[in-house]
This record gives structure tokens, sequence and C-alpha cells, in this order.
């Protein structure tokens, strides 16, 4: 979908292709000496929304030259069986995707745990998370740090600024507000249980909103020149009973008010992957130091 010439718009796909451009030039320098990146995707049962997911993934990948691998397994198979698989001791792989969703009987949060911290690529893991509140944040969750990343784009300095963040899971929201306080923000988190949404996201210089509800953000509630992150994606049925995906912000309403407002589909979707890539590198590194300090040496394969 084309988006409209608007500056208020703050769009992906650009950001997205200079994250992809510096992950390949890494890629070609790893690969060089002796470390080339791979991904492996597990997907668990067969999803139409998943298979779409994992194409969009293949494709970045290969533009950003790292290897990339599907391995789908049977709805019916275990989170024992999963974990049995040796993909935390393989040397060749770098990081691990696990696709949601999973068959009910599996928890994605205890597959997710079981992903060795040097390969969570997708910055999931209880250890990867926590890391964020030491200030360690270069692997943070895609879709969290896709965010951060459109609000830079704008411009704002995050010391002093005013963010309110709707939302507060622990893979966006949570770790949305521990970026942007180690940057010198200050962050107020808005939940269920928050008496007046409103009257909070009427004073931020930036608001984020990722609650899975449609159109939530009205113009009432978006302070006059702030800076709009919308996380949401939303399936609604318009008028003529065909369905388009919408955001938790009214966006016909709030770009009139918002300096910067992101577009849904097209704000922080396109980022996402292209910080899983960015993060697949991070994650090369850090392996890539364990083994020249284990084996004395740059080429793991030789080590092998």
């Amino acid at each position: 979908m084309s988006l409209p010439d608007d500056s208020r718009y703050l769009k992906g796909g650009p950001v997205a292709q200079r994250i992809i451009a510096a992950v390949r030039e890494d890629a070609a320098i790893a690969k060089a000496e002796g470390f080339p990146p791979k991904l492996i995707s597990i997907t668990v049962g067969d999803t139409d929304a998943v298979d779409v997911y994992v194409r969009n993934q293949r494709a970045k990948a290969q533009l950003a030259g790292i290897d990339f691998e599907e391995r789908r397994f049977p709805a019916t198979i275990t989170s024992g069986e999963l974990e049995a698989h040796g993909l935390n001791a393989d040397p060749r792989v770098t990081g691990i995707i696990i696709q949601r969703p999973v068959p009910a009987h599996i928890s994605v949060k205890t597959l997710q745990a079981a992903v060795h911290p040097l390969k969570d690529v997708e910055g999931m893991h209880p250890a990867s998370i926590g890391n964020i509140v030491y200030n360690q944040l270069d692997l943070a969750p895609c879709t969290a740090a896709a965010s951060v990343e459109l609000l830079k784009e704008t411009g704002l300095d995050p010391k002093g600024l005013e963010v309110v963040i709707v939302g507060h899971s622990e893979i966006v929201g949570k770790p949305i507000a521990f970026l942007l306080m180690s940057e010198g923000a200050t962050v107020t988190v808005c939940h269920h249980m928050t008496r007046s949404v409103a009257a909070h996201a009427r004073r931020a210089d930036a608001l984020f909103v990722a609650v899975g509800k449609p159109r939530l953000i009205k113009a009432d509630m978006v302070k006059p020149g702030a800076a709009v992150i919308d996380i949401g994606i939303n399936s609604e049925i318009g008028p003529d009973g065909t369905s388009r995906i919408v955001g938790d912000v009214d966006t016909d309403s709030v770009k009139d008010v918002a300096s910067w407002i992101t577009p849904v589909p097209g704000g922080v979707g396109p980022i996402t992957v292209a910080i899983l890539l960015r993060n697949t590198m991070v994650a090369l590194s850090r392996q890539r130091a364990l083994y020249e300090a284990t084996y004395g040496t740059a080429d793991r394969l030789a080590a092998e």
C-alpha cells in the first residue's frame, strides 16, 4: 500500500532500508572472516498468517546476506521434543526465531526461555529483557526497538522528553519504557487499571500505543505537536464489508493534531524485521567473542 507524501507520516520503509544496508555490510565482513550468520525459523503447525511472516523474514534476510532456514514441526509436537533439537549447541546457528502462534498445549514463554540468550535474536528471553534494566540495550525485543527507532526519526531529543506508553506488555510496552528511560526520557506507562488514560496521553510529547484496540486514541487525547507511535495491528471490517488493517490510533483525526504519526500498516512493522536482522549481527558478535576466547581463533568452523 502506498502512503501519502505527507511529512507528518513516520514511514518505516526508509528506516528499514538503512538498517538492512548496514546489516548487509556487517554480514559480508563476518562471512569473509569465517562467521557466516544464519537464522533458523521454528514453525509449529500450519498457520497461513505465519507463512506470510516467514516469507517476509526470508526475503529480508536474503537481502541482508543472512542465511535463513525454516523448520516446520507438526502441531502434535511437545515443548520437550522441540527443545531437544540441538539448535542451541549448533555453532552454525546464529539465531532462533519462534513463530507465533503455537498450539495451545505449548507455552510460548517456556519455548522462548529455552532459546539460549546468545541466540535470542528476538530479544524475548527473560535474560535479554532483564538486561535492558541494566542499560544493555543492543538486543531489545524487535517491536519495542523498532518503535524507539521511529521516535528518533523525528529528531526529538529524548532527554527530558515527556513520554507516555499506553500498554504494558513484557515485549513491547515495558521494554520501550526502559529503552527511553536509559536515554533520559520521563516515562509514564498506562494500563487497564489506569484511571484516566486520556489525561496522561494529553501531556505526552511522545505517545506510544500498543493495546490491540482499534482507534482507541482520538484527537482529543493527543497533545498538539506530539509524536504518536502506533504499534497496534487490528483487522477491521469497513462499511463495504471488506477487511482492512488499522492501528490503535484514529489516524485520520490524530494526524491533524500531531506533528508526527506512524501509519498502520507501513510504520513500525517494516522496521521490526530489520531490527531482527540487526539483532542477529549483535548475537553473532557475542558468539564470536565467546568462540575466540575459547579457541583463540577468529574461525569458528576451524575450531569444530
